[in-house]
């Protein structure tokens, strides 16, 4: 009686256990399809940009190294870094005793001869009235031809002194107009505008600039930056000078300066044996929020499309045919249709659509891996029944 009723029980979960599986292979079978998840998104507008990126350094467009033109002690520095100066301020002072005292002697040496030309001037007078006496008596037979040609002689010599003389004035003056340029020199002011970015030379220091001017300090005006984008020979090819470009920097990176492009470098820079190009552009900075050598990223506008309907690449198929044209996989009601469509402006993430799609179409990023595995696991039931 007990190995009946064990049979019975046997029997009984063998049944449920075949019926569960027969419905769990039916409904595989039947709605396997309609179970997957597709991945989708929708066709929206926006603005998308075909861009060469490079990366860059900031540098003043406009600096000067302010040195000294004279030797000496340098007595005081009127600036310090971060000051921001006028043209033609005073920055620094240099001794001026020694070059002082050369423009004292050069005025003196000048006025001496000065005085020398109006001594050989009064002589030359009396030399030539000499003569003009001389050479009426001469006429009277009352003094002899060899006075008179003494007299010329002498008025001759004379004359040829004073032009000695004012040579030397011409001289003295040229000197002297050396000596108070250099005593100008001791006091070093500002040729432009702009901040104190460097100091290298303190006060009570000894500059030389019998070979080289000594540096004192650097000034940079700062309220127009250059960015210097370094770009890969592959892709300098495709810039242009006046092209738009903006830059992003470490520090906010959400915000972009727009500018355009200044010069292209012919030049390359070797790094690692890379090939670089230098590309220049100058933005404002009146808000002074751009500081030299800050590293900045740099977008080139090759193309761009702005208030477009876009799709994501990743939806993209290359089809056959003319080139723009692409197939894509859109979820309709009625299940997912291959459309062709034609787009525009491309880039790395998304392309402009000109034909095929409207705003609001859904379009399927591949294949999940999901659909796979329904349809195989599917399949194979089908085939078992």
């Amino acid at each position: 009686m007990k190995q009946t009723k064990s049979r019975r029980w046997a029997w009984f979960l063998g049944l449920v256990i075949f019926l569960a599986l027969a419905v769990s292979a039916w409904t595989r079978w039947a709605g396997g399809e309609a179970a997957v998840d597709y991945r989708t998104v929708e066709v929206v507008m926006g603005n998308v940009e075909r861009t060469v990126t490079a990366v860059g350094a900031l540098q003043p467009k406009d600096y000067v190294d302010v040195g000294t033109q004279v030797s000496g002690q340098l007595l005081r520095v009127h600036v310090e870094v971060g000051d921001r100066v006028e043209q033609g301020q005073l920055l620094a002072e240099i001794d001026p005793t020694v070059y002082a005292i050369r423009v004292r002697a050069g005025e003196a040496n000048l006025e001496r001869l000065r005085a020398q030309l109006a001594q050989q001037e009064a002589e030359l007078r009396l030399a030539r009235q000499r003569l003009a006496r001389n050479r009426q008596l001469l006429e009277q037979r009352a003094t002899s031809r060899e006075t008179v040609e003494e007299n010329e002689a002498s008025v001759h010599v004379g004359e040829a002194r004073i032009a000695a003389i004012r040579a030397e004035i011409a001289a003295a003056e040229a000197n002297l107009e050396g000596d108070r340029a250099n005593l100008a020199y001791t006091r070093i002011t500002a040729p432009i505008g702009g901040t104190v970015v460097d100091e290298s030379a303190v006060a009570g220091q000894t500059v030389n600039a019998s070979q080289s001017a000594p540096e004192i300090v650097r000034l940079a005006n700062l309220d127009t930056m250059t960015v210097w984008a370094q770009v890969a020979e592959a892709d300098v090819t495709r810039l242009r000078r006046d092209m738009p470009a903006y830059f992003t920097t470490l520090g906010m990176p959400e915000r972009r300066w727009r500018s355009s492009v200044r010069q292209v470098l012919p030049t390359p820079k070797v790094e690692n044996g890379v090939v670089l190009y230098n590309v220049l552009i100058d933005v404002d900075n009146e808000d002074q929020l751009l500081m030299t050598d800050m590293t900045v990223q740099v977008f080139f506008l090759l193309d761009e499309a702005t208030d477009v309907p876009l799709v994501p690449v990743a939806a993209l198929t290359p089809a056959r045919g003319p080139g723009g044209r692409y197939e894509v996989r859109v979820m309709t009601p009625n299940g997912i249709e291959t459309r062709q469509i034609e787009v525009g402006v491309r880039s790395r993430t998304s392309a402009e659509v000109r034909s095929g799609l409207e705003v609001g179409d859904k379009v399927v990023l591949g294949a999940p891996a999901a659909a796979t595995r329904s349809a195989a696991g599917g399949a194979a039931m089908r085939g078992r029944w």
